[in-house]
């Protein structure tokens, strides 16, 4: 069973229990009971709806905001790790250490030149990226120490690569939308009710009560744009950059 397919029955359940339990207690009313000795319905289920739906706004804007902030992260550390490469082959042999530093720049400028656009219109990283950090690895392993001083930097570039690694596959993870349809589904029908509920209160058209609602229109489509553009943390307006790249590899930009 489809997860869609159990959210329907779900919420099609919830309404079916509340109309039934309504329409019995309807029947069983004293025809001298007085309505107006109970607080208003309507008000409560407004100020409890707009409750419950700011909060799951705020829930998503700090998901979405969180997520870009680990994209940004990743970014980081790629390019750190990318750097210690760059700098730690300094001990090896000159024909090494340039074919290395060769490969780390070409890497590091294929990322922010090209793959970064394919991220952006993709969501996924691609294969050519991965050949490039196959063939830093090659640079690195396949070198033999040829002394004490040589071993000792070699594990270190190991653990460089793997964190260059680890790094880019979690870019890749991150390249797409995170926000799952489902949600996105909560938020538009939730946006559409907490709106819609404005006409429930008597609203008339004065220009403060006019000019009140077009600000609350406003204010929801506003959040709604911000969780969409932050929702896609390397292809939207605000979105990570390639900042750390350019910063450590000056030659690239």
């Amino acid at each position: 069973m489809s997860d869609w397919l159990v959210l329907v029955i779900a919420m099609a359940a919830a309404c079916a229990v509340v109309l039934t339990i309504t329409l019995f207690s309807n029947r069983r009313v004293d025809p001298a009971d007085d309505p107006s000795d109970t607080p208003d319905v309507i008000e409560y289920m407004t100020m409890m709806i707009g409750v419950v739906y700011a909060i799951v706004l705020g829930l998503a804007i700090a998901g979405v905001w969180e997520g870009r902030g680990a994209a940004q992260a990743d970014v980081q550390q790629e390019a750190q790790a990318l750097r210690e490469i760059s700098q730690r082959v300094q001990v090896y042999p000159a024909e090494v250490r340039e074919r290395t530093r060769t490969d780390v720049e070409a890497y590091a400028s294929y990322v922010v030149h090209t793959e970064w656009s394919h991220m952006a219109k993709e969501g996924e990283l691609t294969d050519e990226s991965a050949q490039k950090l196959e063939k830093i690895r090659r640079d690195v392993t396949d070198y033999h120490p040829a002394n004490d001083f040589e071993a000792q930097a070699y594990q270190p570039l190991i653990d460089q690569v793997a964190a260059v690694d680890s790094a880019r596959t979690a870019r890749g993870q991150g390249a797409g939308a995170t926000m799952p349809g489902v949600v996105w589904f909560g938020l538009i029908i939730g946006a559409l009710v907490t709106v819609g509920l404005i006409f429930t209160l008597q609203i008339r058209r004065t220009w403060r009560e006019l000019l009140l609602a077009g600000l609350f229109s406003a204010l929801i489509a506003f959040l709604l744009f911000l969780i969409w553009d932050f929702d896609a943390p390397f292809g939207r307006g605000i979105s990570a950059t390639a900042g750390p790249f350019f910063d450590l590899f000056p030659a690239i930009g």
